[in-house]
């Protein structure tokens, strides 16, 4: 094959070739992640797809008959299959929603840490890659990796998810509900996978990169977990309305408006009234002019899915433009092409 030069004396034929032998030595250095990975992507899925079929049918089955059998049953249901059924729904959900803490600490420790502590990545460096390359191997075939098994587990949960709605008692907004049936699970995870990198690249040390890592991705959770609801207009009733909100809604607040129009919250005053004409009387006798409950209905979840995995892909984005700045940087002090 002959093989072009370019005006530098470069081969035209090295590029393609450099980025993928360097994917490919980033899978055989990780390959025990790769597998595990794999592992984990084929036993969720395997417990999801149960959960969804036989689990729910078994589950199902036995809880209509102890309703038929005991009507107290059918507001606390209970029994064998529907306890392994419960088990298996949440270990898929915990895991779903958590395995992004996994990419973090594995890519701040064993990704990128520890590489800088036995000194592979400096010799990498200064003999056959760029430090640029090497850290868009380190970012990119992790990526892709995370984006492929990230869409089979999300959309198996949201089938689990819907069809035992009635049984697992749970709602949409719930946390760990909202975080494994949609698009802020990949968010999380990429974002992680930028995170554990940037601190690997600060710290240097595989160890200290894992719990540092681990501390800025659930940071990033606290805070996506603490200001969900304001990333998206929430809906404000009053009146008859606000005593009877739509099913599944997210009550956010609720409170009073007084003769002089001043809205007060958090107050639960005329709430328990029964009806239009129930709660004027109560009004009346508590010197009020309406009350008023604002909330998120469940058609809300898409848009506050996508606003908040908006916002974390932001952070992530941000956390690997300081990596490649850090980067270069530091191997230009030390005289490294990048």
């Amino acid at each position: 094959m002959t093989t072009l030069l370019t005006p530098t004396g470069t081969s035209s034929s090295a590029s393609p070739a450099v980025g993928r032998g360097l994917a490919l030595s980033v899978l055989r250095l990780h390959r025990s992640a790769l597998w595990l990975w794999l592992l984990l992507v084929v036993v969720l899925s395997a417990t999801m797809l149960w959960a969804y079929g036989p689990g729910f049918d078994a589950a199902d089955t036995e809880g209509r008959e102890r309703c038929r059998a005991n009507s107290e049953a059918c507001f606390f249901p209970s029994g064998p299959a529907l306890d392994r059924y419960d088990t298996a729904v949440w270990y898929g959900t915990f895991a779903v929603t958590y395995f992004p803490f996994l990419v973090a600490v594995w890519a701040g420790a064993a990704l990128i840490g520890r590489e800088l502590e036995n000194g592979t990545a400096h010799l990498a460096w200064t003999q056959s890659v760029s430090p640029t390359r090497w850290l868009t191997a380190k970012l990119a075939v992790p990526a892709l990796l995370i984006t492929a098994g990230t869409a089979v587990l999300v959309p198996l949960h949201r089938l689990m998810w819907n069809r035992g709605a009635e049984l697992l008692w749970a709602d949409w907004y719930d946390e760990n509900s909202f975080h494994s049936n949609g698009t802020v699970t990949l968010a999380y995870a990429l974002c992680g996978l930028a995170l554990g990198a940037l601190v690997g690249l600060v710290v240097g040390r595989a160890l200290p990169a894992l719990g540092v890592a681990f501390a800025a991705l659930l940071a990033v959770f606290y805070l996506g977990n603490e200001y969900r609801v304001s990333l998206w207009p929430t809906v404000t009733v009053t009146g008859a309305k606000a005593l009877n909100l739509p099913d599944k809604a997210l009550r956010l607040d609720q409170g009073v408006i007084t003769d002089e129009g001043t809205r007060i919250g958090n107050n639960m005053a005329c709430t328990v009234s029964d009806g239009a004409a129930d709660l004027q009387r109560c009004l009346t006798r508590g010197g009020l002019d309406d009350i008023w409950a604002t909330y998120h209905p469940k058609s809300h979840f898409w848009p506050l899915q996508l606003a908040e995995t908006g916002v974390v892909l932001a952070v992530a984005a941000l956390a690997v433009t300081v990596a490649f700045v850090l980067l270069r940087r530091r191997t230009a002090t030390e005289g490294v092409a990048v």
